[in-house]
């Protein structure tokens, strides 16, 4: 927890947690039952299995997330990230060299036809899905990258980034694995918003943790 209030929590998610129960996941090491265990009130808008959560973030992605105390404060969350004024930026390690240094990548995002557990860029039954992306430093095959989500779909960054041919590293769902990193190399580094009590913007960063800083390590001496 690096933020709380009577309304909200900023939460700086470890990589390999899952954040709420879910098939194969009902007890044990999920973000909502670390929760339950240390906060007394959670908002009750999606029900015992996803008490307070407003937006999620895969198990493998490390990094910042809200939560919701009360239910006035999830509908307030909520509705920000649906009119998309809500900041969310991440960072990540892709495979490949980026031709163009910054870009969007604006392509509809739905259920795999044939993979239910994926998702894809498709025209049939989706939604649009909307992510600007900037090279922060090129490593010969690889690329630090900053995300910024217009949109929030499920999986939209390693969807997206796959698309276009630059899977994240270690995504060994939408690319491949990568030896010695447990699934994608993605951060939600910064998360804004504006405060459903007080009304004021405010915003929180976390620092890359040391999985990201070693992979940065590893392939800048390739």
């Amino acid at each position: 927890i690096i933020y709380q209030d009577d309304d909200l929590l900023v939460i700086n998610k470890p990589r390999g947690m899952v954040v709420h129960p879910a098939n194969g996941h009902y007890d044990g090491d999920t973000l909502v039952n670390a929760l339950l265990f240390h906060i007394k009130d959670l908002s009750s808008i999606n029900g015992i299995v996803r008490p307070g959560i407003v937006h999620r973030i895969d198990k493998n992605t490390s990094g910042l997330l809200i939560v919701a105390k009360n239910d006035v404060s999830h509908v307030k969350l909520s509705e920000q990230i649906k009119v998309h004024s809500f900041t969310r930026e991440y960072e990540a390690i892709a495979v490949g060299s980026f031709k163009d240094t910054q870009g969007t990548i604006d392509a509809p995002i739905g259920r795999h036809h044939t993979d239910r557990k994926k998702m894809c860029v498709t025209e049939k039954n989706s939604k649009n899905a909307v992510t600007h992306y900037s090279v922060i430093k090129q490593y010969g095959g690889f690329a630090h990258l900053r995300l910024r989500l217009e949109t929030g779909r499920t999986h939209q960054i390693r969807v997206h980034l796959s698309y276009i041919g630059h899977h994240i590293l270690g995504d060994d769902v939408y690319g491949k694995a990568y030896k010695g990193l447990e699934g994608q190399c993605l951060h939600a580094r910064k998360i804004g918003f504006i405060h459903p009590t007080t009304e004021k913007y405010i915003e929180f960063e976390s620092d890359l943790p040391e999985y990201f800083e070693s992979i940065l390590r590893k392939i800048g001496k390739m």
